[in-house]
C-alpha cells in the first residue's frame, strides 16, 4: 500500500522572506500532521547561486532551532551544484546531494533515529554513499542525474 508520507512544497516565486516563511510554514503543518514523515520545500526558479542558496540554508537551520525545533526537525540540502567542502566540483561524490532544484529536506528525527536503529553502521552510510559515486565515475553520476530531467 502506498503511504503517501511525503509532502512536496514547490515555491515558483521565492524571495528569502517568503522563502524562510513557507519553511516555518511546514515545520508547523508536520508538528499538526503525524502521517507526512518529510517534505521537500522545492525552488524551481531561485536561489541557483550555490552561495546564495547555503545562506538560505543556514537561515533556515537558525530559524527552526530558534523556534525551538532542534531534536524533531532535521533539514537536509540538495542543490543542482552541490559541492562539499574541500571537495572538487567534479568530484562523483557532490551527486549524492545534487538535485534537479535548489530545495530544503525536512525530516523527522525520531523516524530517523527509528529507521537507523534496524540499519547496520548508520555512521558509515555517507561514506557508503561516496565511495558508491567515486566508484560509479562522474560520467555516471551525470547520466543519472540527467535521467531525472
Amino acid at each position: 500500500m502506498l503511504r503517501k508520507s511525503i509532502r512536496y512544497v514547490v515555491l515558483p516565486e521565492a524571495t528569502l522572506e517568503s522563502s524562510l516563511e513557507a519553511f516555518l510554514e511546514e515545520l508547523q503543518y508536520l508538528d499538526r500532521t503525524d502521517d507526512i514523515e518529510t517534505t521537500l520545500v522545492i525552488f524551481p526558479n531561485h536561489f541557483a547561486d550555490f552561495d546564495e542558496y547555503l545562506d538560505l540554508v543556514e537561515v533556515a537551520e537558525t530559524l527552526a532551532s530558534d523556534q525551538g525545533y532542534d531534536g524533531i526537525y532535521q533539514v537536509a540540502s540538495f542543490h543542482p551544484d552541490y559541492c562539499f567542502a574541500d571537495s572538487d566540483n567534479d568530484d562523483p561524490a557532490n551527486y549524492t546531494n545534487r538535485s534537479i532544484y535548489p530545495m530544503l529536506h525536512i525530516l523527522r528525527e525520531d523516524s530517523i533515529t527509528k529507521v537507523l536503529e534496524n540499519f547496520p553502521d548508520p555512521e558509515g552510510i555517507p561514506q557508503r554513499n561516496i565511495a558508491f559515486a567515486q566508484h560509479k565515475g562522474l560520467a555516471y553520476m551525470q547520466l543519472l542525474r540527467a535521467a531525472c530531467i
